[in-house]
């Protein structure tokens, strides 16, 4: 086990390059199983996340080869069982995107129920909804048994704008005979990211980018060379990062249309950036003061399905209120539990009060100091990061595993802005 030594009250500077999207790398990965060819995939992120989805397709027979840092080759010509083990799936949520390919080509997928972050109530029932609709018979005694004879395409209404479900969807749908639309999809940029290396793969799926999907199925799909996308969660995490410690950085390589909504939920906080091509600039010469609402009310900065703000960035956005000369309200409308570690930020001396589990009130600046953290999941962790090292003092950060499902090589890219981090092995 590792955690993190911190101590606070340093300035970052200097530059990085964002990491390939973990949240498109995920879905690609398990797309890869729809075509018997082999597929290059590039930019995947170096995190456990993708480890063990890497490590899930080899257990299902696939061939997996590392060609260089970030690149991988995959060929998925033989599937030998359509079983993911279950200390597979219990690692990570993302296990159940396995479940449409598999259905789609070998028509059956067995798996226990996925794992992941605990951040409340994540639903599958749409993934069920979806792949019923498409053909698919579902038991769920125990574990996931997704089984059929074929897949035909269907008009489908999602009942929720999930992630997940949506490319759970497409992927079977892609290969299901005759035509699917897909409404109240997803619409994210990794969404956007699977759909396009589909198409490349010979998929016909139009709508891209729009939450109505079209998709007329194909007999067959070729291998492809497809590179993934930047990671916008970990470029608004070192924005984030950056404003609090009164720093700044260049981030080379983002995409710039992925960072409109960001720029608008920072904006509130006084928060800007410049883009030249695919760098971006922030510097610290800001004034980080709360731009209130017309008539002077207290802004609010929720989230909500894109191209709204990304929940992933809330609980980044609550320690950066932290930072910033007045209040501010922040409304996570998709996870009741995700707003439960601003406890430890309080016990920093953070002003922040907490009116339910989806929103909370946050007075700035506030002076805070090092504390002994617990990392309850990805975002979570990565803000208490940010608050570490925003802080006077000492601070340690454990359950750093966490963390690390999602930021590829933080603690060197941390280090090489001036940051005073260590990682350090606890028995």
């Amino acid at each position: 086990m590792y955690e993190y030594h911190v101590e606070g009250g340093f300035p970052i500077k200097g530059s990085i390059t964002a990491s390939g999207n973990k949240n498109a790398a995920l879905p690609c990965i398990a797309a890869t199983l729809l075509t018997k060819e082999p597929i290059i995939l590039r930019n995947i992120p170096d995190i456990e996340d993708t480890n063990v989805m890497l490590q899930i397709l080899q257990s299902l027979g696939v061939g997996v080869e590392k060609i260089e840092d970030h690149t991988w080759k995959i060929d998925a010509a033989d599937i030998t069982t359509s079983t993911i083990p279950a200390q597979m799936t219990k690692k990570i949520r993302a296990s159940i995107l396995f479940a449409g390919p598999l259905i789609a080509r070998t028509g059956k997928a067995i798996m226990m129920p996925p794992g992941g972050d605990v951040i409340g109530r994540r639903r599958v029932d749409t993934h069920f909804l979806a792949l019923q609709e498409l053909g698919a018979r579902i038991s769920v005694e125990g574990r996931f048994e997704f089984t059929a004879n074929k897949l035909a395409g269907a008009d489908i209404f999602l009942d929720e704008t999930s992630v997940t479900a949506t490319e759970n969807a497409v992927m079977a749908a892609v290969l299901a005979e005759g035509k699917t639309d897909i409404t109240n999809a997803a619409s994210e940029p990794h969404v956007q990211d699977l759909c396009n290396m589909l198409n490349s793969m010979g998929a016909k799926i139009t709508g891209v980018g729009s939450n109505i999907l079209h998709i007329e199925g194909v007999k067959k799909l070729s291998g492809t060379d497809f590179t993934i996308g930047p990671d916008f969660m970990e470029i608004g995490s070192f924005i984030g990062l950056a404003a609090c410690t009164r720093g700044s950085i260049e981030i080379h390589g983002v995409r710039p249309q992925d960072l409109r909504p960001l720029r608008i939920s920072f904006n509130k906080l006084g928060i800007r950036w410049d883009i030249e091509e695919d760098t971006l600039y922030y510097t610290s010469d800001h004034q980080l003061k709360v731009n209130p609402d017309l008539g002077g009310m207290i802004p609010k900065i929720d989230d909500s399905p894109w191209p709204g703000f990304p929940p992933d960035l809330t609980s980044i956005m609550v320690v950066v209120s932290t930072q910033v000369e007045g209040t501010v309200l922040i409304f996570e409308k998709m996870f009741e539990s995700r707003m439960f570690f601003v406890d430890k930020l309080i016990s920093m001396g953070a002003r922040i009060t907490l009116c339910d589990p989806h929103r909370a009130v946050v007075s700035g600046p506030s002076a805070l100091h090092g504390e002994h953290l617990v990392s309850p999941d990805v975002r979570a962790g990565m803000a208490m990061v940010i608050a570490a090292l925003s802080a006077r003092g000492e601070s340690r950060i454990s359950n750093v595993y966490q963390i690390e499902r999602g930021y590829e090589h933080l603690v060197e890219k941390l280090q090489s802005l001036g940051a005073h981090i260590e990682r350090v092995e606890v028995k």
